[in-house]
């Protein structure tokens, strides 16, 4: 269709408004700098991770984003950079998000590690509403106002702190956007839309079951006001560090949940790894989308330093770091 209907694009304000105003991506245990700006330096080496995520494939003006993000310590293991690149398409709007982290190491134990993490951000979202036809019939959200192209560009902050015990447990809690700016376009409305505070929490582990299996589970939990909690449910089983395959469960969604996803990586070489995911609908958008998928690359720029080769064995250092 060369023509979004203006409902259409009215359906996915309201998730962008209320559901998914952060980007979304179901690997979220590789992709903790987004969420989370103290995880930046905390693998120890430049690390470079690439996603491409098609949500809900065949349903027009369905989310489609793409990623690109680098950290590394800087100057001291204790202290650590990252960078953000985001993009994000979804009915008329595209959505084009930078941002800058910082992270120093509190306690930097021999076994434990507390990160705490500052970030800022810069946020385009464009919407060309000239592309829309409308039903003159219908009552449409009023914060939108006339008809017309229109771009705007925020700025935000966000603060984390990120932990780990032996290489084993990691968890964290972050608020990657804390100022609620307005990016509802009609000034004139009664309501107007706003940007909402989201809170992550993260938590995960690896618990060996042989010499050459783990077992991993994470969780990651989502909250923004008077919306339910929401969370990503994963379970991942790695094989001789070299292949580890998963499945999550998504809550949310108006059936039994958003999502079950199917997750795979592998180990290219020591230094490079490589991602997909396959996510089946459970929601009632089920019935008009083929499901959703996602393709990840990730890459050390350096190789890590086994000073500690009884630690190096109990990690899966891509799952966990």
């Amino acid at each position: 269709m060369k023509r979004i209907y203006l409902s259409l694009a009215f359906i996915f304000g309201m998730l962008q408004l209320n559901a998914q105003q952060e980007h979304h991506y179901t690997q979220f245990m590789y992709n903790k700098l987004l969420l989370n700006p103290a995880y930046a330096g905390a693998r120890g080496v430049p690390s470079i991770t690439g996603i491409y995520r098609n949500q809900w494939v065949g349903f027009d003006g369905a989310p489609k984003s793409a990623l690109i993000s680098f950290n590394s310590p800087f100057l001291s293991p204790r202290v650590g950079v990252g960078v953000t690149i985001s993009h994000e398409s979804i009915g008329l709007q595209k959505d084009f998000y930078g941002a800058l982290a910082y992270s120093y190491d509190l306690v930097a134990g021999q076994k434990i590690s507390v990160r705490f993490g500052i970030m800022g951000s810069i946020r385009s979202r464009g919407r060309d509403l000239t592309r829309a036809s409308a039903d003159p019939n219908q009552v449409f959200d009023p914060s939108i106002g006339d008809l017309e192209s229109v771009n705007d560009i925020t700025g935000n902050v966000g603060a984390g702190i990120y932990a780990s015990y032996d290489n084993r447990v990691y968890a964290g809690f972050s608020v990657p956007h804390i100022y609620a700016n307005t990016i509802g376009i009609n000034p004139n409305a009664s309501l107007i839309g706003k940007e909402y505070r989201h809170y992550y929490g993260t938590v995960g582990a690896i618990l060996p079951l042989s010499e050459d299996i783990n077992l991993m589970p994470a969780l990651l939990v989502k909250y923004v006001e008077n919306t339910p909690f929401d969370a990503d449910i994963n379970l991942n089983l790695d094989i001789r560090k070299k292949v580890t395959a998963g499945i999550s469960y998504r809550l949310g969604g108006d059936g039994p949940g958003e999502s079950v996803d199917l997750l795979v990586y592998w180990q290219v070489t020591e230094q490079l790894g490589i991602g997909a995911v396959y996510d089946f609908s459970l929601s009632k958008l089920k019935d008009y989308n083929a499901g959703s998928i996602e393709v990840l690359v990730q890459a050390d720029l350096k190789k890590q330093k086994n000073n500690n080769k009884k630690k190096k064995s109990m990690t899966n250092p891509r799952f966990f770091m």
